[in-house]
């Protein structure tokens, strides 16, 4: 099968477009033969860092989180599926391809009214956000949630999860074009963080849950808008992952500061991530109060190209590869 590979440590050029053995399942796998592969900001720091993140791991050589396709083969122990599913799946790792086995429990079924190529958008950025803002910020309907990067896969997504759970929702973003984006995607609340200072505009909003991906001197500014008992979650730093904080700050106002990484999380973990996802976020898509916004769509001989707009943040929701 054709696959791309990371050929070593560097910029967008070092994916190529190579042949490699097709993937066997395993006991409890299933094997997808993959429409489209999603493309995220963890694919290029395993590109640039391939001897922290496992240059010898088949799983780090071919990139890519999440994929949407076919079942055409089962595990010897898979009941619960067959084949000929339609699919979507979180993977850790190896998207970026024609064929990919992973875990049936992280399987998920296309919902209706979600085109199969669109579907690819849906495992990471639902998984994520169930994990980091329902299940470690614990938000509530009618809570106040603030996304900063709102126009990411992961903000459009995570700012509709919260709007349809009931809640008022906040978010920051670069340009007037994304701003006006957001706010017709029904975000309650913009501003342009060039021109306005959050923290300033949103000094008595009382916020209770902020998703934060930027780090640096937005933590303690963080810290200063969140309600009694809010919670801010942490799943990237990319302003600095180095941040110094006013701890009385935290205790003050009973604050919880927490986050995590998606992908080292265990099976069993996301298996449960999956449950909860099919239950409570996947009639969200069927309904209509949900859905993958989707930028562009490259080709996976165009994988370079792909990961050059994800490094230049213009995009708006998410960046996919297709194998067509």
């Amino acid at each position: 099968m054709k696959a791309i590979h990371i050929t070593k440590s560097g910029g967008p050029e070092v994916l190529q477009l190579q042949e490699t053995p097709k993937p066997k399942p395993e006991k409890n796998q299933v094997l997808i033969k993959v429409k489209a592969a999603g493309v995220n900001r963890s694919d290029v720091i395993t590109r640039q860092n391939t001897n922290t993140y496992g240059k010898n791991s088949p799983e780090t050589l071919i990139p890519g989180l999440e994929v949407s396709g076919e079942i055409t083969e089962l595990g010897e122990n898979v009941t619960d599926k067959k084949v000929g599913d339609k699919v979507c799946a979180l993977i850790p790792g190896g998207g970026y391809a024609e064929f990919v086995a992973v875990e049936s429990s992280h399987v998920l079924p296309v919902p209706e009214g979600i085109s199969l190529t669109d579907a690819a958008a849906i495992p990471e950025t639902v998984f994520t956000v169930w994990l980091d803002v329902f299940h470690l910020g614990q938000l509530q309907p009618g809570e106040k949630l603030l996304i900063h990067g709102g126009t990411s896969g992961i903000g459009t997504m995570g700012l509709q999860m919260a709007k349809a759970w009931g809640c008022e929702t906040y978010s920051t973003a670069g340009t007037e074009e994304k701003v006006e984006f957001l706010k017709n995607l029904g975000v309650d609340h913009v501003i342009n963080y060039k021109r306005d200072n959050f923290e300033d505009v949103w000094k008595d909003e009382k916020i209770d849950v902020i998703l934060d991906m930027v780090g640096g001197d937005y933590t303690q500014k963080n810290l200063e808008i969140l309600n009694k008992k809010g919670r801010l979650v942490y799943i990237n730093g990319m302003k600095s992952s180095d941040v110094n904080i006013n701890l009385r700050t935290i205790m003050a106002k009973n604050l919880i500061l927490t986050g995590s990484f998606l992908k080292p999380q265990t099976d069993d973990i996301k298996t449960q991530i999956a449950k909860d996802v099919a239950k409570n976020i996947l009639p969200l898509f069927v309904s209509k109060e949900i859905k993958p916004i989707i930028y562009k769509i490259f080709p996976l001989a165009e994988a370079a190209e792909a990961h050059k707009l994800m490094e230049s943040s213009e995009h708006i929701g998410k960046i996919l590869l297709t194998m067509d």
